[in-house]
């Protein structure tokens, strides 16, 4: 068991390894379990923000509507609120069974799967309230479940073996989003049987099928041990309690890490900017650049994802090797950069080549960048508060992201898309300031 006293991992470069005991690593079965439960992770995410702006558009929903629409991703910036009780409550009769970990997972599922049924059965262009509603659904359960994951995943490895995790977890996390953008948009195309009009029936039996592809995480949480977390005193009154799991995680970080918890806490609350109010609108994008729902499945959900497993495998590997810091740079640079190609792909119309590139370019980074700032996020957590404090800094990384992203829409309605595009690659520029200062922080230990 790791020791409550250090944080989960160190930013810093492991010792030298020879590379066959690097790969190796992927093979363990922390890092299956990571695979696995990262499918369930990645699932909901773009059926409640990417597939589902996609199916608005086709339904005939204003860019500007779906653009508000991206709130519903603030639960997942707001999911601290939440993790100390995650982190410390036990659920009535499944803690018993399962272990802490275990049974807020299943829960979250079991909500996830409810809100994705409920989607399934709501058509947008008759009830948008009711969509807006499920959609929520899901994302609280998504965000839920992400807190007690990450927290799993923590407990789960030792700190050198975090990379790896985090990289495991980044594929099986990939795969969903394979699934959840591509195969939707396959069912819904063979739904359609070639018909081009918008037809509810067809989205509602592929969000039916998603709902059941959540059993991918239900059943790997039923056979997965609970890890071996830190045993918790019980609190003597409620009082003591609060303190302890709301209180103490928060005060523990800004211990460690005095004045400099400003500068950590805003690099990851910039560090994915760039990616994330640009993802916003990537989907309406391709509809109104008139690809269809086979293109966008092929090249942007598959192809795009495969170029995101690989980026993350890369940077799991060279993370080990090199250091998770200067990653974190290389990541922050190519997120930004790859931007200014979608705004050049605006200026071509409908080109499959073109669009192949600059999604292949776009994943590739985003992957290195993904892998590299998930094991930077593992490094700043103490064990003792592991599902708290990673839900308040995974929470920040997307609180300003997704509150910009909400306006994206009036902001291609009034600018157009290249306009567009290229705002997004400055937002990062920021970042790499915040990064070459990051890097000179330790992480300090947990007196």
């Amino acid at each position: 068991m790791p020791d409550a006293s250090r944080p989960a991992a160190s930013a810093s470069a492991s010792p030298r390894r020879s590379w066959a005991d690097t790969l190796k690593v992927y093979a363990e079965p922390a890092s299956l379990r990571m695979l696995a439960l990262g499918f369930s992770a990645g699932l909901p995410l773009l059926l409640v923000l990417g597939t589902l702006s996609f199916w608005l558009r086709k339904a005939g929903i204003d860019r500007s509507t779906i653009g508000y629409m991206s709130w519903v991703g603030l639960a997942y910036a707001f999911k601290w609120v939440w993790s100390p009780l995650v982190d410390r409550l036990p659920l009535p009769v499944l803690h018993g069974w399962l272990g802490r970990r275990r049974s807020w997972l299943l829960l979250a599922q079991g909500l996830i799967i409810g809100g994705l049924l409920g989607m399934a059965f709501t058509d947008p262009q008759q009830d948008l309230n009711r969509m807006v509603w499920c959609a929520l659904a899901v994302a609280f359960g998504s965000a839920t479940q992400d807190i007690a994951l990450d927290a799993f995943r923590i407990e789960s490895a030792n700190a050198e073996r975090q990379a790896a995790l985090a990289a495991t977890y980044q594929t099986g996390y990939r795969l969903a989003m394979i699934w959840a953008g591509a195969g939707a948009l396959w069912l819904v195309a063979a739904a359609l049987q070639g018909t081009t009009t918008y037809v509810h029936g067809a989205w509602q039996l592929a969000y039916g099928v998603m709902a059941a592809s959540m059993l991918v995480g239900v059943c790997t949480v039923l056979l997965s041990p609970e890890p071996a977390g830190r045993a918790q005193t019980p609190a003597r009154n409620l009082g003591e309690w609060l303190r302890e799991a709301l209180v103490a995680p928060f005060v523990d970080f800004v211990r460690r890490y005095g004045w400099q918890a400003i500068l950590i806490l805003a690099l990851i609350g910039i560090y994915r900017i760039s990616d994330v109010v640009m993802g916003i609108m990537a989907n309406p994008f391709y509809v109104d650049m008139g690809y269809s729902e086979g293109e966008v499945a092929t090249v942007s959900k598959v192809f795009g994802v495969i170029m995101t497993l690989v980026g993350a495998f890369i940077g799991g590997v060279i993370s080990m090797r090199i250091g998770v810091m200067r990653v974190l740079m290389l990541g922050a640079v190519l997120s930004a950069a790859s931007n200014l190609l979608f705004a050049w792909l605006s200026t071509r119309g409908h080109d499959l080549t073109g669009l192949t590139l600059v999604v292949s370019a776009d994943n590739l980074a985003g992957g290195i960048a993904s892998a590299a700032f998930i094991a930077y996020l593992s490094s700043l957590t103490n064990v003792q508060y592991s599902a708290t404090q990673y839900a308040l800094f995974s929470s920040m990384m997307m609180l300003a992201p997704k509150w910009l992203a909400g306006f994206s829409g009036a902001f291609v309605d009034v600018h157009g898309y290249a306009t567009f595009f290229v705002g997004t690659a400055c937002l990062g520029l920021p970042v790499l300031l915040l990064v070459a200062l990051a890097s000179r922080i330790k992480t300090t230990s947990s007196a």
